[in-house]
């Protein structure tokens, strides 16, 4: 049984920073992918960043790209989002999931971080 555990997010003012974290374990599968996901009000779920635990590819959506970097703790097989220079569209429920297959739309979800971005 594959479990996802995030937790990290709260408020945090434009341009400011911001951790998420992510442990997936119970797979077995060396090239899993763990993926941060968003949901806006009103919005479909987005795909913000993903990485391949096995190659450590990967991949950032482009409103992202700049802002935010993926890293994994070798010790621990935490994978960490760090959100920079954060922007009010940041705003959104974050969750981390974890996918066996190469496409990474997440097959196992964490429970959701709000991320708030404020003035």
């Amino acid at each position: 049984q594959v479990q996802v555990v995030q937790s990290g997010g709260g408020s945090v003012q434009i341009g400011g920073s911001l951790r998420l974290s992510c442990v997936a374990s119970g797979y077995s599968y060396s090239n899993y992918c763990l993926g941060w996901f968003r949901q806006a009000p009103g919005k479909e779920r987005e795909r913000v960043a993903r990485i391949f635990l096995g190659t450590r590819e990967t991949f950032y959506t482009d409103s992202v790209k700049g802002r935010f970097t993926l890293s994994h703790d070798n010790a621990t097989n935490t994978v960490y989002l760090e959100m920079n220079n954060v922007k009010p569209e940041d705003t959104a429920m974050y969750y981390c999931g974890a996918d066996p297959r190469p496409i990474c739309n997440g097959l196992y979800w964490g429970q959701g971080s709000q991320v708030t971005v404020v003035s």
